[in-house]
């Protein structure tokens, strides 16, 4: 696994979080607090996971919006905006990386994975951990930079 775009891919979507000046979303979409609220839960998720792996234990990943939705909220409630929620993605995205940083040959371990990507990305499967991780940076990544990038044009 490249961990050098993961790392580019979060950088692209920290860099749009500081532009900031974000609109409203249209009805039934994530706000930009909730996109990084989700994003940073989400790589609370991950960690979990790349912890299990490098541990030698089995584990089970999903990233379905609708388990952790109350916890998005929560979170934006939390950090009072959109600075704080950058400070926490922050956090959560180096801690990812670096953990992946450490996988090496553990990147091919099977992971039971669950993920939703509206209509971009369905799997219900065992991948290698560094698959998933590699969705993440090159579909789940992307698909929130673009979400944040409407938010502005809008």
């Amino acid at each position: 696994m490249e961990n050098g775009r993961l790392r580019g891919a979060y950088e692209e979507v920290l860099a749009e979080v500081d532009t900031g000046g974000f609109g409203a979303p249209p009805a039934g979409q994530l706000s930009a607090e909730q996109i990084v609220a989700h994003l940073a839960a989400n790589d609370e998720l991950m960690v979990a996971a790349t912890e299990a792996v490098l541990a030698g234990s089995p584990f089970a990943y999903y990233d379905l919006e609708t388990i952790h939705r109350p916890q998005v909220d929560a979170l934006v409630a939390q950090y009072g905006g959109l600075d704080g929620l950058a400070t926490l993605l922050r956090a959560t995205s180096g801690k990812l990386c670096a953990l992946t940083d450490r996988l090496g040959p553990a990147a091919e371990t099977p992971v039971e994975t669950h993920l939703r990507e509206g209509f971009d990305l369905r799997v219900d499967d065992v991948l290698p951990w560094g698959r998933t991780l590699d969705l993440h940076t090159t579909v789940h990544l992307p698909k929130h930079l673009a979400q944040l990038r409407m938010l502005r044009s809008g």
